[in-house]
């Protein structure tokens, strides 16, 4: 009896809680159609004609986007190829639609558009860290957003991919909804579909896919860049392996199929027709996906007060970046770019040329011996000419090692980070410096001490003792500061110490970095963010972009003049005197790391500042590896070839405070 008095009292009492939550949500519900009704009611209505407008060729046409030279040659066409690979429904393997169910949206064949739970649950996460995240959407609302809306994450467009996915549910049945989506997600590397993506992974039509290789595609749409895998290979497996537990637990695979789906080993398997490791296109693609991105409003972010803070703009650069990757590949942009062929292959001559002799390969037969190099146009501070790696034909991908990849810069960040800060602080060219051996401090590359010099010696013949003092004088933090007004995008919280000064640093840097800060001496200490765009026009006629070379002043003028003039010294008499340009007045600045893994020579005229790195990918000593060697040949050659014919400039030089303009 009492039993049965107890439990009338916990159904009474849940009847009553459940009463007071739907008072409580209908009082909200109430209150915000009493706020936001007419928003609401627009919003709604422009739903409907958007789907009411839509037919089956809304989820299968793209435009095709194309990229210019500066000569207005076509660098690139991008065509989101759905048109051509698309797969209608009764062809897609059933795997395909289980496995994209069973990640995404196990719910998809019960609700009418909207998890309201999922929902729910994302606004739950609102509350509790005060972001919006992308969490609660079913396939319905994902194909809302990819076909009519923008990636904003913010409660109207949720709001709006609600009332899209009602009406979209009212028109289409769920085979077609399913059809629809898996032909327009995103798999990376302009792979839209299903279709493309087997294509374009397995070089086979999706109907002769294994039931691992299925998941291994639909494993990548959830974060394109995390399971890209091309780069994390290992990502995507892992997701792989979560999508075949999830159809294991779902009914949808046997354990048999499981246990031979698990053990297959994936091998990508590219058609050589579609892969291309051309230097010029991949930063193009970089560039201008980062342009649009701009063009929504991102703001990029190098500097973190914490993991968590960087983890959070992580997730949110990598979620626009593939939207806008996306768009660049569908929208049939025009875009206009400084890219100057003539420059383009004189410096991929250069890099081969110089590195010819050694041909030793690793297991994949790319060349073990690399080199990346960039050039700058100082007068425009857009780049010209970009190279990523010595020329081979590959039908995989390989890295554009000009911004891709990040090395030690040796000596050749002393400008940057010591000398030009100090030149600020009142140091001159002449000031006197003592090089001399320091109790735990740094050995000179010679081994020896020269005791009393100048400043312009100790550039020229490149002392790491000087460089230490004047930077533990100044302090690494002040040093560093530099760098980050530059964007220099890898610095660590180990990089605040002196050996940085001599180019210590955790991550390193790129040959982008590099080159872009040395053309920031050239321009006066102003810096300008490199890139190729100049504008994007869309399929109407409308400039979206149009890039804003005006800069940043990071040094004083006359510290970055004063600087120029202390290297060309370094051209004259210094590291680099061999490779002074004849008859063209030039400053540069050699780097080697200790072990000789990594050599560097940037250096500028009035018209350019390139920069060249060489090394091998996997670090490795080299005897003959300095800077003013193998990276600092490959600069001259290019750099006589760019000057041919053009008139002589020289450096403008610092002049005294009160006759600045």
């Amino acid at each position: 009896m009492a039993r049965r008095k107890k439990r009338h009292l916990l159904l009474k009492f849940f009847g009553l809680l459940t009463v007071l939550l739907l008072l409580t949500v209908t009082a909200i519900a109430s209150f915000l159609y009493w706020r936001y009704g007419d928003t609401l009611r627009a919003m709604q209505k422009q739903a409907k004609v958007y789907v009411n407008a839509s037919d089956e060729n809304t989820f299968k046409l793209s435009q095709t986007s194309v990229i210019y030279a500066a000569d207005g040659t076509v660098i690139s066409r991008l065509k989101g190829d759905r048109d051509t690979t698309y797969v209608e429904s009764e062809d897609i393997p059933l795997a395909v639609k289980s496995s994209i169910v069973s990640i995404e949206d196990k719910k998809f064949y019960r609700h009418d558009g909207v998890d309201y739970l999922a929902l729910l649950r994302a606004a739950k996460e609102v509350l509790e860290t005060g972001e919006f995240s992308q969490g609660g959407s079913t396939i319905t609302m994902q194909l809302a957003r990819n076909t009519f809306l923008t990636q904003d994450k913010n409660w109207r467009r949720k709001v709006q991919e609600i009332f899209i996915a009602w009406e979209l549910e009212k028109k289409y049945e769920k085979e077609e909804l399913l059809e629809f989506y898996i032909n327009n997600i995103y798999f990376g590397n302009g792979y839209y579909g299903i279709g493309a993506a087997s294509r374009g992974y397995f070089n086979k039509t999706v109907d002769r896919l294994s039931l691992s290789q299925i998941a291994f595609l639909c494993a990548i749409p959830n974060n394109p860049t995390i399971y890209d895998p091309l780069t994390s290979i290992e990502n995507t497996m892992a997701r792989r392996n979560r999508i075949l537990k999830n159809m294991l637990n779902d009914g949808k695979i046997s354990e048999l199929d499981y246990a031979r789906a698990i053990v297959e080993d994936i091998t990508i398997e590219r058609p050589a027709a579609v892969v291309k490791s051309d230097s010029i296109e991949t930063y193009a693609y970089y560039c201008a996906t980062r342009a649009l991105m701009k063009q929504e409003g991102f703001a990029f972010q190098y500097d973190f007060v914490s993991d968590y803070e960087e983890e959070k703009y992580e997730e949110a650069y990598e979620e626009l970046y593939n939207e806008c990757q996306k768009r660049l590949h569908t929208q049939g942009y025009r875009i206009y770019t400084s890219l100057n062929l003539n420059l383009q292959a004189e410096l991929q001559t250069a890099v081969d040329e110089t590195l010819k002799d050694d041909t030793d390969v690793n297991d994949e037969g790319v060349y073990k011996l690399q080199a990346s190099a960039v050039c700058v146009n100082n007068d425009t501070g857009y780049v010209e000419a970009i190279v990523g790696g010595r020329s081979q034909e590959f039908s995989f991908y390989t890295l554009n090692r000009a911004y891709q990849s990040f090395r030690q810069p040796g000596s050749a960040i002393k400008p940057l980070i010591v000398y030009t800060p100090m030149l600020e602080r009142g140091l001159t060219a002449e000031t006197i410096v003592v090089d001399e051996e320091i109790e735990g401090g740094p050995k000179n590359a010679n081994g020896t001490y020269l005791g009393e010099i100048t400043i312009q010696t100790a550039v020229e013949k490149s002392v790491n003792v000087i460089a230490w003092k004047l930077f533990e004088e100044l302090t690494p933090q002040k040093g560093l500061s530099y760098l980050k007004k530059m964007n220099f995008s890898h610095l660590d919280e180990n990089d605040y110490r002196l050996t940085t000064a001599l180019g210590g640093m955790t991550n390193g840097t790129s040959s982008l970095e590099m080159t872009a800060a040395f053309a920031t001496l050239a321009n006066d200490g102003v810096y300008r963010e490199p890139t190729c765009i100049e504008k994007i026009v869309d399929a109407k006629g409308n400039v979206i972009y149009e890039a804003d070379q005006t800069g940043v002043q990071v040094y004083q003028h006359n510290a970055a003049r004063a600087m120029t003039t202390i290297l060309t010294g370094v051209m004259e008499n210094g590291t680099a005197k061999e490779l002074n340009l004849e008859g063209i007045p030039c400053a540069g600045k050699t780097g080697t790391t200790n072990d000789q893994k990594d050599g560097w020579f940037v250096g500028y005229t009035r018209y350019y500042t390139t920069g060249v790195w060489v090394g091998y990918d996997l670090p490795k000593a080299m005897k003959d590896l300095k800077g003013n060697t193998y990276p600092g040949w490959i600069w001259k050659r290019f750099m006589e070839a760019a000057h041919k014919d053009l008139p002589i400039l020289e450096f403008r030089q610092a002049v005294q405070i009160d006759s600045l303009e």
